[in-house]
Formats: structure tokens, sequence, C-alpha cells
């Protein structure tokens, strides 16, 4: 098939691709070349391994069925990269859990609940094995923590591009251990292991229950810090919230620096809804970006949910993205109607129901009875509204924001562990919510 053709069925195949797929379309579909379409194949040039693999592993069943409309025969799309580099391509097998193009330094938006966490990677990306050893990060699902590790390793890698990293999930670490143990194979595992020089576990917590894996994992941990090499791991709590891990892996962990991701608050999820929206080539107003950031709180991935549900049914009424599309699309997602909560209404609620005074609130007593019912307005105040970490702190006695993020890091922990809090919670949310209507 002449060039030309081929390049006219590829701008089409790009075209309709981004339509029918937005959850998967980005910008740097740009960078992508036509090869050839020979033997039922169409070629596509790939600018980088990590690229491919996001391609491979997301958009070949689109793009096969897009090509396969255009074209009218029954051809297959392949991926492949096109580069003067054959590094990429070999460093990316060794990565464990294949790196996600979008997630680099760049593409993370820093906001007040995560801006040690974001420096800290920085600073160890570029100093490995010296700056914070162990690094230890910490928050719920969804907040950002397996982007951060993974553009450790993406900035690492381009420092110095014949590092030794691993970086895998806590569930693969501990399968990897068992399969070794089975073939007879322990010496092979912590070679593996124990030479790298960067280790990176995501969901350390899901060692608990797993004696021997701990064991394993502890004269690992020994072996690297007592090396020189990097270790980063991360949890969905601190390491002195972790039951039934060893004391003395809990202490290791502790060695290091230890920083928590919180929930974002309005104005960094709006910054959030822009930037997955750019990276994806979406055109999106402030005002759709506001609506969204102001009604799906919960975490990042609920973001990106949102985002692809608005664009989705954009491309099926085909009309442009704007307000009404956004609140028809998240309709049945939204959980809180828009409704304008004040903090002061949630002080109302919080000091009627605990009989405490505002004064108590915003003064320096630090009992009980009151550091309570305190943290649960700061925590009800980031939930139901869009003031900042400063605004919900000025508040309550002036109070900055880290106590702020403290505050609502320990109710939301307590919402999950105690029944008890999650009643309360829940409750004084209704009746906010009731007498905001």
């Amino acid at each position: 098939m002449a060039a030309r053709e081929v390049e006219s069925i590829f701008t089409e195949l790009l075209d309709r691709v981004r339509a029918s797929d937005p959850a998967n379309a980005r910008v740097w579909f740009q960078e992508l070349i036509p090869l050839q379409l020979d033997g039922g194949a169409l070629g596509i040039g790939c600018p980088d391994a990590t690229k491919q693999q996001f391609l491979t592993e997301h958009c070949q069943g689109t793009f096969t069925r897009v090509a396969q409309q255009i074209t009218g025969h029954l051809i297959t799309v392949e991926f492949s990269v096109v580069s003067n580099s054959s590094v990429d391509g070999t460093l990316a097998q060794g990565f464990g859990p294949r790196l996600h193009p979008d997630y680099t330094f760049d593409n993370f938006v820093v906001g007040p609940s995560n801006r040690l966490a974001q420096a800290s990677c920085m600073a160890v990306s570029q100093s490995l094995g010296n700056t914070y050893n162990p690094l230890f990060l910490y928050g719920n699902s969804g907040l950002g923590k397996t982007h951060l590790l993974q553009a450790v390793c993406a900035q690492a890698r381009e420092l110095r591009p014949n590092l030794m990293i691993e970086l895998l999930s806590c569930e693969d670490f501990i399968n990897r251990f068992i399969r070794a143990l089975e073939a007879g194979n322990l010496a092979g595992f912590q070679s593996q292991f124990r030479t790298v020089d960067v280790l990176i576990i995501d969901d350390i917590q899901f060692f608990r229950e797993h004696e021997h894996s701990q064991e394993e994992f502890f004269h690992t941990f020994n072996a690297l810090y007592n090396n020189g090499k990097q270790i980063i791991l991360s949890a969905d709590r601190p390491p002195a919230e972790m039951q039934s891990v060893e004391e003395r892996l809990v202490s290791r962990f502790n060695w290091g620096l230890v920083t928590g991701i919180d929930p974002p608050g309005y104005e960094t999820r709006v910054a959030i809804v822009q930037k997955k929206a750019h990276l994806r080539g979406l055109e999106i107003t402030d005002e759709v970006a506001e609506y969204v950031a102001r009604h799906v709180q919960a975490n990042i991935r609920e973001l990106e949910g949102a985002l692809t549900t608005i664009y989705a049914l954009a491309t099926t009424d085909h009309v442009e993205v704007n307000l009404a599309v956004a609140k028809k699309a998240l309709q049945g997602q939204i959980k809180l109607a828009v409704r304008h909560i004040s903090i002061s209404d949630i002080i109302e609620a919080v000091t009627t129901h605990f009989d405490v005074r505002l004064a108590d609130l915003q003064s320096k007593k630090r009992s009980q009875s009151i550091t309570e019912p305190r943290q649960i307005c700061m925590y009800l105040a980031r939930q139901l509204t869009k003031h900042s970490l400063e605004e919900i702190g000025g508040h309550l006695g002036g109070r900055d924001h880290t106590t702020v993020m403290h505050a609502c890091s320990k109710i939301g922990d307590s919402k999950t562990s105690d029944e008890k809090m999650h009643a309360v919670l829940n409750e004084l949310t209704k009746q906010i919510l009731q007498a905001s209507a």
C-alpha cells in the first residue's frame, strides 16, 4: 500500500481512537508514526518502550477495531519502538510492573496534602541512598503513592540508565519468595533482591501475617541498607499503625523519612482535573473542572473516572463538553448535591452534638473532650467545603495547615477502624446536608 494512503488511514485512525476511547487517549499519540500496512498488520512506531507497553496493554483492542472499521479488512495493529537507543527497551523489562507514561514528576499535581511526599521523592531520585533511606510513603488508596513511586523510577533511570531497580507490590514479593522456596531456589531470589540499587515495594502493609516473608524481607532490608542502596516503601497507614508486622521491621521503616499523603483539597482537585484532561488532549473549561472538583472528593482515581464519564457522554451525544453535559454525566455518581455549606454550619452541628462551645474549639485546650470535636470539624470542613487547609485552620483558632492535615488523617483513619466514629460522622454529615439543603 502506498505511503500516502497509509498516512491517511493513520490520521483517521488517531482521530477515531481519541473519540472512542477518551480514557486512554493521550497527547503524546501525536508522537506515533505509521510504519507500514502489510500482510494484514499495521505497524505503528512509538518513541519509547514505556509508551509501547501502555499502548499494547490499554489501547491495542481499540486501535485494531477502529483500523478494521476504516479499512474494511481484518487487520491487526502492532506497536514497536522506533528509537536510536536500545537501552529503554532493555531497562523497561526489569522494572517489574511496567512504568506508566503518565506517572512522572512533571505530571504530578502538588498541593498542601502531598507537598512533602513529592519533594522527598524528587530528592531521593536525584541522590539515591543518601537523602532519605528508607523513604516511607503512606496514605489511602488513590491519592498518588504509586504515581510517586513510578516517578522516582523514571527520574532515576533518566539520570542513571544502568541502575538496577526493582519495583513491585508486596504481594508480588511474597509470591516470588514462595515460588523460590518451592523451586529450591532461595539463593537466586536473594541474589535478585539483595543486589539491586533501588528496591521499591508498594502496599507493604500486606506483609502482615506472612512471618517467613517478613523474615526474608528483614534480611533483604539489612543487606541493601548496609550497602547504601535505596529502599522506598508505601502503605495505607504509617508504620506505627501496622499491626501483625514485626516490631523490628516497623523500627527500620522509621529509620528514614515517613511522610503521608492526604486527600487533595478543592484547589488541588481542580488542578488535577485540568492536568488529567490536558494529558488526554481534551478541552475542558474552568467551570467544568471546578464542578468535578467540588463534587468528586474521595481520591484521584474517582476524578479520572468522572472525567472519562463526561467525555464518553459528550462523544456519544456528539456535543461539546460543558457544564450541562458534566452535570448529566455525573448525576448518578455525585454523592453530594450542590449545596452551599459553610464552616460555620459544620461548627454549629459539631458543637451541638458534643455540647462544647465555639470558644473551646478555638482555644489552645488539648483535652480529649475538646480535641476530638475540633478535629472532626476540620475533617468535615475538608470533606464538605471547598475551603483550603489554611482557611479551615483559621476558623478554628488560627491553626496552620499541617495541624488540619493531621486532624483529617486521624479522623479519616478512625472512621475506617472505629464503627462509633463512622456512625458519628455519618450522622453529622446528614444533619449538615439537611440544614443546608
